[in-house]
């Protein structure tokens, strides 16, 4: 965006702003006789000038996410509630199928010590845990970030590798394909066995297919909303000792039962 650009951005600005202020005092001349709407200015999705998130058609972003500026969402890859990805000053790239769990906080360098503009770049199948700190950091696939863990400047997580609940991982530090780290300031602790590199991956295919579940439920209507609430009073369970003096056989319907891809351990039903 040119200086053309920012100028028509700026008076937009400007003439939404004044809108409002007429609208606020046109509520104080009408007295205790006006209605008050609030105005909310959340976007889950933001430009910052002529930086624009791209998130792919089947990602899952809950509503109360922000995107915000130069990012990028790979496809199947969700980003959970009260999360923040931040590209303002740099940019941020997310791979397909992975996950970024609530309330946790992606963003960029513009500036630090060493003197270097820092992107965030995440893999492909990765899971970072709830409330997750990563600023100015690479981590590759299939990689695990767990939760209030905080990636800093320059940090860069090898595939397989995991960083544990609570770490906090200095500027530059390498964690190696394989390994744990722990503890503040981050060190290593053990090597990963098998099975959690298994898990590792298995944890974001559980994390895609949540996010289809919980995709379905943000995009109904609210008659199709209301009407499960009915389906749902309807046929609650009641002691099975009531319903057999009823003789009445509660069957769950179609619309209230979950996906089998949403339970791993659940056989899928054969058609």
């Amino acid at each position: 965006m040119g200086t053309l650009g920012k100028a028509i951005y700026t008076v937009g600005f400007w003439i939404r702003e004044t809108g409002q202020a007429l609208d606020r005092l046109g509520c104080r001349l009408q007295g205790s006789y006006y209605f008050q709407e609030q105005l909310s200015r959340h976007r889950t999705l933001m430009n910052v000038f002529d930086k624009a998130p791209t998130v792919d058609r089947d990602a899952f972003v809950a509503p109360s996410a922000s995107i915000i500026g130069d990012v990028q969402v790979g496809r199947g890859s969700s980003i959970w509630y009260g999360c923040v990805l931040r590209g303002d000053v740099n940019s941020i790239s997310i791979g397909s199928g992975t996950n970024i769990q609530d309330n946790s906080l992606v963003h960029v360098a513009k500036s630090n010590l060493s003197g270097k503009v820092l992107p965030t770049i995440i893999g492909s199948n990765v899971t970072v845990g709830h409330s997750a700190v990563l600023h100015g950091c690479t981590v590759e696939d299939e990689a695990f970030v767990g939760m209030g863990a905080t990636l800093l400047d320059g940090v860069y997580v090898e595939k397989h590798a995991m960083v544990a609940a609570g770490a906090l991982v200095r500027q530059n530090t390498r964690i190696p394909c394989g390994e744990v780290w722990g503890g503040n300031p981050a060190k290593f602790l053990r090597k990963l066995t098998e099975e959690e590199m298994a898990f590792i991956s298995q944890s974001a295919l559980n994390y895609t297919n949540l996010a289809q579940v919980h995709a379905a439920e943000n995009a109904k209507s609210f008659d199709e909303i209301e009407f499960e609430k009915v389906l749902r009073k309807k046929f609650a369970r009641r002691d099975e000792e009531y319903d057999s003096m009823l003789g009445v056989v509660r069957e769950t319907p179609p619309e209230l039962i979950l996906p089998d891809n949403v339970l791993p351990d659940k056989v899928p039903k054969t058609a």
